[in-house]
Order: structure tokens, then C-alpha cells, then sequence
């Protein structure tokens, strides 16, 4: 028996990927380019398993929080 979709491997395993969806929500939500955000800073948490990743564009800065 196969997982449903629910079951199946979602954990971000590298900073790429988690640093990768947080510019891809940031760019659908505030309706920035992709060139125009950078990446300032990303921390793992060992406990809960989540990344933060912190980005900033024109004079906004966001931490965004990547739930596991």
C-alpha cells in the first residue's frame, strides 16, 4: 500500500529548497520580481525541524517561517 499524499515526504532537506519556496511565496503575495529579493540570513531548528529563512527586497525585510 502506497502513502496518500498526506503521508508523503514533505521536510525541506536543504537551505536551497527552503530559501527556493519562501522567494516563491514572497514574490506571489507582495508582487515583487525575483532578482529584486535577497537572501539575508537562514537558520535551521534542530528541534522542531523548520527552517527560517529572512529575506528583504526595496526597503521591506520578511522572516518567514518554513513549517516541516
Amino acid at each position: 500500500m502506497s502513502p496518500g499524499i498526506g503521508l508523503m515526504k514533505r521536510r525541506l532537506e536543504t537551505k536551497e529548497s527552503a530559501i527556493s519556496l519562501a522567494i516563491s511565496g514572497i514574490t506571489k503575495k507582495f508582487k515583487v520580481q525575483t532578482n529584486e529579493i535577497q537572501s539575508l540570513e537562514t537558520k535551521y531548528d534542530d528541534d522542531s525541524g523548520d527552517w527560517y529563512v529572512a529575506l528583504g527586497w526595496k526597503d521591506k525585510k520578511a522572516i518567514i517561517r518554513m513549517d516541516s
